[in-house]
């Protein structure tokens, strides 16, 4: 069966089986009950005091990535017209379109009100980057409707993984359960994506099995576009947020083995020659996040003795 319009229908009831599975497990959750209101205050326009950089207790760090993961998440309404147009309006993919959407929606309204309420960030500078990023919006070219379903289901679960690290980095409990609890929902949607592609690879092997190694090799993360998005990615894989060994370690292969990748049998040349390819790469890839790995544990060690040495008086003098 060819990709397209005929693997849409045929996965018409997997989606519906999935979307009964999604609500069945989905908890409800208000993003006003996770925001420290206590803490708000006005700001000048209504006679109170505008923000300054010594009201913020998080690190430099853990605002790039609480920003990054904020900009990324404003992007929504490029988001649904992707995969609206992807996966249609009718039937249980318009339904399941809906739902995410709306569920994703409170990932940005929860962190937004978290940041203006207790002036962890700029709030004008963070408005005039939301501003930008969703003037230039998001596209992800012509992805094919499996491709685009392959895609998310990574890009799900690295956003989980990139949340629920941001917020052990804040050093603030009521930050960490905030995103914590968005956390959930992303891994939830990424377990609805990987079912609709465990399904595809029955039913079209060799076509799925070519999307998930070209999305893998291809892979970038949807904020890759925003202004100083490389400065702030570096600073969130030095703290360990994400980086290569996340990526290959907690994103990649826990989603390939779900999909016995490597041991299904039910390939044909195109599947057999795309999953080869997908090896190489990925052998190329621990390679990378190991050399990443050893290169950041060298900079922490002369970092730590430098500091060591700064903080030693120096007797001979």
């Amino acid at each position: 069966m060819s990709t397209g319009n005929h693997l849409l229908e045929a996965l018409e009831p997997v989606v519906a089986e999935n979307l009964d599975r999604h609500l069945g497990m989905a908890q409800e959750w208000h993003p006003h009950d996770y925001i420290p209101w206590s803490e708000g205050r006005d700001f000048a326009l209504l006679g109170g005091e505008d923000w300054a950089p010594e009201q913020s207790r998080l690190s430099e760090t853990a605002k790039a990535a609480m920003i990054t993961n904020l900009l990324t998440e404003d992007n929504l309404p490029s988001y649904h017209r992707e995969i609206a147009t992807r996966f249609g309006r009718d039937g249980a993919w318009g339904t399941w379109v809906g739902r995410w959407t709306a569920e994703e929606n409170r990932h940005g309204i929860a962190m937004r009100d978290y940041l203006v309420v207790t002036r962890g960030v700029d709030p004008v500078e963070l408005e005039r980057a939301r501003m930008d990023y969703m003037t230039s919006g998001y596209d992800s070219g012509d992805k094919t409707s499996l491709e685009a379903v392959t895609y998310v289901s990574f890009q799900e679960l690295a956003t989980r993984v990139s949340h629920r690290n941001t917020g052990k980095v804040t050093n603030d409990p009521i930050a960490d359960r905030m995103l914590a609890r968005i956390s959930k929902d992303e891994n939830l949607h990424m377990v609805f994506y990987r079912n609709i592609v465990a399904a595809a690879l029955e039913i079209a092997p060799d076509e799925t099995m070519r999307a998930i190694a070209d999305e893998v090799i291809g892979f970038e993360m949807p904020g890759a576009t925003m202004a100083g998005f490389r400065r702030s990615s570096m600073m969130i894989a030095k703290a360990g947020i994400y980086d290569l060994r996340l990526h290959h370690d907690d994103v990649i292969m826990p989603i390939l083995r779900h999909w016995d990748i490597f041991d299904r049998t039910n390939f044909g040349g195109v599947g057999e020659q795309a999953r080869e390819e997908l090896a190489t790469f990925l052998q190329g890839l621990d390679a990378q996040a190991a050399k990443f790995v050893e290169r950041r544990a060298e900079h922490r060690a002369r970092a730590a003795a430098k500091s060591d040495t700064d903080e030693t008086p120096d007797i001979a003098s």
